[in-house]
């Protein structure tokens, strides 16, 4: 239940230590998402005795307690001042051997369907073998399989990123590779074309391109090469497995697009590139943010966004500072938590006061830009006003700033904005504006292939239900239904 990452962290060590049993309780409440009646059940307590323990309001001072908390939790003996736990010896026997250390990987996680490996060959075998299996699968077939992981089977695995050393392994291919420098700069550029396209349409048209590019990147790495291009073709893969997955989310296919994120994060590790998986990170996060639903989604994303934030603080990338802060200020908006949006609103606007030019940055970072920042931020307003209509005037001028910034070939992020005004609008009750910005949101979602753009419009058809009745609403709800059925 104590993941690797929560367990190293300063806190946890410092509590374990102290045998502070409250704040280690606290710790994997808030920061590993176990819920106070999950730890009570775990250790042999109930809710309320758990509760009591974190309020201060009673301490653990039997040895026996502390042996039980220490099996159930997984804590090593010695980090409670313990002798070893009969258990350790059992899980300790494993790490002799890089088999059985994805044997034992692969038992801590509830869903097979990710792809979970640390280790190189298994990374490229994996990507090598889920592309060629992706190829052959049409896209109705792909739909079937929609739910993503969430809660500890994702967060716990996820947390080994910042875990280990970043570095190669030596791995023996099937033969001596034939790539050079110029090959490999070819790749990159082509990875930086697909990227443009995403960010420019969507991925509906470019999906299975890259998906075929990915491939033959991993049977590549599936040959021996000089260490300097094994690194890069390492992250061209990294790059196109992010670009597959977030090309996926564009189709409609939420699973297969966690697949690749996770694909992508694992590939990034051994390149030693920690802001990059950072970016991986936020945009599995953003993944969770976007598709709603439960409060835990929110929960988990932010433990995502707090783990990227912890692996990218000593690279000083402002831009990615400042749009990590805005993941955290969605999570906080999902949680209602309203202080705590402003407070990480106002931390990405400083940071991104303090980022260069784009041309100083890593090019997959550039397209986060003044319009992002204020179109991330906007939509936020918009999810608050929904609540609290108080928000809705913020929404508004951070949404127009957005449009107004916006470069001519965003026609998703325009087609989201104009939607996102539209529904403002509409809650202000302006219904002409609410109109007349709708038309422009479907003229922008007519071009682009965008799953993400169709959601957002029918979030705006939803807004508009209790104006039906009007004739230029009308119009409008049928203009959508058009374009959501086309």
């Amino acid at each position: 239940m104590l993941s690797d990452y929560l367990r190293a962290s300063e806190e946890m060590r410092q509590a374990l230590a102290e045998r502070d049993i409250g704040t280690v309780f606290e710790l994997l409440n808030k920061r590993g998402g176990v819920s106070l009646r999950a730890l009570g059940a775990a250790v042999g307590m109930t809710g309320s005795r758990v509760l009591e323990i974190v309020n201060g309001d009673r301490r653990v001072e039997k040895l026996e307690v502390f042996e039980r908390i220490a099996d159930a939790l997984r804590v090593p003996g010695l980090q409670l001042g313990l002798a070893p736990r009969p258990w350790e010896s059992h899980e300790q026997a494993p790490l002799e051997s890089a088999g059985d250390r994805r044997t034992t990987l692969a038992a801590s996680v509830a869903d097979a369907g990710l792809p979970w490996s640390w280790e190189l060959a298994p990374t490229v075998e994996a990507v090598y073998g889920i592309t060629r299996s992706d190829l052959m699968l049409d896209r109705r077939s792909a739909l079937r399989t929609m739910a993503v992981t969430v809660g500890m089977p994702l967060i716990d695995p996820v947390q080994r990123w910042l875990t280990g050393p970043d570095s190669f392994q030596p791995v023996r291919g099937r033969r001596m590779g034939r790539i050079g420098e110029v090959d490999v700069t070819r790749l990159e550029s082509a990875a930086r074309v697909f990227r443009n396209w995403d960010d420019s349409f969507g991925g509906g048209l470019a999906r299975k391109a890259v998906i075929g590019q990915l491939n033959e990147v991993a049977d590549m790495l599936r040959d021996s090469h000089p260490e300097t291009i094994r690194k890069r073709l390492f992250h061209v893969m990294a790059v196109l497995a992010k670009i597959a997955a977030t090309m996926s989310w564009d189709c409609g296919m939420p699973a297969s697009a966690q697949k690749y994120y996770v694909l992508a994060l694992q590939a990034a590790k051994p390149t030693g590139d920690r802001p990059f998986g950072a970016s991986v990170l936020a945009s599995m996060a953003r993944q969770l943010l976007n598709m709603g639903g439960p409060r835990n989604r929110a929960t988990d994303a932010l433990e995502l966004i707090r783990l990227a934030q912890d692996g990218s603080r000593d690279h000083g990338i402002a831009r990615l500072t400042a749009m990590l802060h805005t993941r955290e200020a969605w999570c906080y908006a999902e949680l209602g938590r309203t202080e705590a949006f402003r407070r990480a609103t106002g931390q990405a606007e400083d940071a991104f006061a303090h980022a260069g030019s784009t041309e100083e940055d890593p090019y997959w970072i550039s397209y986060f830009d003044a319009a992002e920042l204020a179109g991330v931020t906007g939509g936020r307003a918009l999810d608050l006003a929904r609540q609290d209509p108080r928000y809705a005037s913020e929404a508004e001028a951070s949404i127009e700033r957005a449009i107004a910034l916006r470069k001519a070939g965003s026609l998703r992020s325009a087609a989201l904005d104009q939607s996102g005004l539209a529904q403002v609008h509409f809650l202000r009750g302006d219904v002409e504006q609410a109109v007349h910005v709708g038309h422009a949101a479907i003229n922008a979602a007519l071009r682009t292939q965008s799953d993400r753009v169709r959601a957002s419009l029918r979030t705006l058809h939803a807004t508009s239900t209790n104006l039906r009745h009007q004739p230029q609403v009308a119009e409008l709800r049928e203009r959508l239904h058009e374009a959501l059925a086309s």
